[in-house]
């Protein structure tokens, strides 16, 4: 029997494969996550104000987010399993331009280089994902969301241990992660036709089952994909106050030191490696609509009190507020998908590029917010952000389960 003939059942689900993603997903998260990590540092030694922070946020992110839809779309007609190397190219290149750079200038080219190697990254990468899951998608995408966020949290440890103590110059340092990175994605990229070939099968086996996917109306699938981006952008614009300002509201309000406050950031972001693998194995078992008005609307009333909480509260309702909403990306994700399953690479590109993009337009309003009106007053605002959920209203059921 052909691997073109194979029936369903034999599609099982890459779990090593997916653990290598996971992997490379947060060594690529991780040196992100410097960059945010050691705006500190930064503001410091160029005397940055929090509308400049802002600025190097949104070019970081507006690079990770011009490209991704594009190189989707692209990779969906001629998938190219080996990208994520030359993806991973661009950010050591980035970060080691970080380490040196003696200006305000250099520090926006070196961030934007790192963003342009995660643009190149994700689709990818992502589509390699929901090849290996076979019929577990939630498990799948939980095990590669749960390695980005991992990522994203060791950044302020990394801070607070290496760049605080030895300065700038040792970003340089953690180049070696993207060539860590760059051996494991080679490997990946070699099983990829095997892989892909099987999901294909599985997908055919069901059509004829009768289990397959039923095409969606061209407006269901466009109400589908606006309701899902404003969301994400609900959720990012949130998060973006904890990755970009948590650490100066903790020194301002609390008067905790810089290390102290980058290993809160660091609890903080962790809990959204639990969230998202959590959402992604609950969404299997209850389906992916029910975890999205779950993580939209279930942080409201915690977030409504964390302007007002004490230091140990604070760090109580952050981690509890971000384990709720991470949980829905995940979902978010696959639901796309679900609408448009034959544009893998065009939806991950997408969400991630929105994942950037929109984060980054919100960190550049925050910025200038907290210039004017102060740290603190981010936080009050940003508490009624959860609102943004009743959209899940409008969002079209379907069959999210598959």
């Amino acid at each position: 029997m052909t691997t073109a003939t194979m029936p369903a059942a034999r599609a099982r689900t890459h779990v090593t494969v997916l653990v290598m993603l996971g992997l490379t997903h947060l060594l690529n998260d991780m040196m992100q996550s410097l960059i945010p990590a050691a705006y500190p540092i930064l503001k410091d030694a160029y005397a940055l104000d929090f509308v400049q922070i802002g600025m190097i946020t949104l070019t970081f992110q507006i690079a990770g987010s011009l490209l991704q839809p594009v190189i989707g779309l692209v990779t969906d007609r001629h998938p190219a399993p080996y990208s994520p190397v030359v993806g991973m190219m661009f950010t050591l290149s980035g970060l080691v331009s970080l380490a040196f750079a003696h200006s305000y200038g250099i520090i926006l080219v070196s961030v934007a280089l790192i963003g342009i190697g995660s643009s190149i990254f994700h689709p990818e990468a992502t589509r390699m994902a929901r090849y290996a899951a076979g019929g577990r998608q939630g498990l799948a995408q939980g095990i590669f969301q749960v390695g980005g966020q991992a990522g994203g949290a060791l950044g302020p440890v990394f801070a607070a241990l290496v760049i605080v103590p030895w300065g700038q110059p040792s970003l340089a340092w953690f180049a070696v992660a993207a060539l860590m990175a760059m051996m494991m994605l080679v490997w990946i990229g070699s099983r990829q036709r095997q892989i892909s070939a099987e999901f294909v099968a599985m997908r055919s086996a069901a059509r004829k089952d009768g289990r397959g996917h039923v095409p969606h109306a061209p407006l269901t699938i466009g109400i589908g994909l606006v309701v899902l981006t404003l969301l994400m952008f609900s959720k990012n614009a949130y998060g973006e106050s904890f990755r970009s300002f948590y650490t100066f509201y903790l020194i301002e309000r609390f008067g905790l030191s810089i290390p102290s406050a980058q290993m809160m950031l660091f609890v903080f972001l962790l809990a959204s490696a639990a969230g998202a693998l959590i959402g992604g194995i609950v969404g299997d078992r209850i389906g992916r609509y029910r975890i999205i008005w779950i993580s939209v609307l279930g942080p409201l009333p915690l977030t409504l009190i964390l302007p007002y909480a004490d230091l140990f509260w604070t760090g109580v309702l952050t981690v509890a507020i971000n384990l709720i909403m991470a949980s829905a990306f995940a979902s978010i994700l696959i639901y796309a998908m679900e609408l448009m399953p034959g544009r893998i690479g065009l939806i991950g590109g997408l969400f991630y590029g929105l994942n950037f993009g929109l984060g980054g337009i919100a960190a550049a309003i925050l910025g200038g917010l907290a210039d004017s009106r102060g740290v603190e007053t981010v936080y009050r605002l940003c508490a009624f952000l959860p609102l943004a959920g009743l959209l899940a209203w409008f969002l079209p059921r379907i069959d999210d389960r598959h």
